[in-house]
């Protein structure tokens, strides 16, 4: 495997989606994104799908870190059409989604385009360390 490097801070976009105001888990992460050197982008909670897909297209994000604990996994699917629809290359942004999330829901968001699921009690040092060892082969 080639390790290569960034050329600039690896950049995230972080959300809460959908009518979900729960937003403690997702400020951590992001605070952790920055601390660990990443440009942060925190676009707040009751986002749209086309908000954040906007926002990832403008601002040429190579990380979406989104949270829900509304039960409303549609809205993270439609996300993925969202991004697909604006050309986004999938292969080249990281789609990480964390909250309460059955373990049923697990496989449908992964095949939906998520690379990684985080459950409660998940770190940030393991985000952080997921985000890194990905860039690794994602250089930009």
């Amino acid at each position: 495997m080639v390790t290569r490097t960034f050329t600039r801070p690896i950049k995230v976009v972080t959300a809460v989606m959908g009518l979900d105001g729960h937003d403690r888990g997702v400020k951590v992460a992001t605070h952790a994104f920055g601390d660990a050197g990443m440009e942060t982008i925190y676009l707040g909670i009751r986002q749209t799908a086309v908000q954040v897909a906007e926002a990832v297209l403008q601002e040429d994000a190579d990380i979406v870190g989104l949270s829900v604990h509304s039960g409303n996994f549609e809205i993270l699917k439609r996300l993925v059409r969202e991004l697909k629809i604006r050309e986004v290359n999938l292969d080249e942004v990281l789609l990480l989604v964390g909250g309460v999330i059955p373990e049923r829901e697990i496989a449908e968001l992964k095949n939906a385009g998520y690379n990684y699921v985080f459950g409660p009690g998940s770190s940030t040092g393991e985000m952080v360390h997921v985000i890194k060892e990905w860039a690794k082969t994602h250089p930009r």
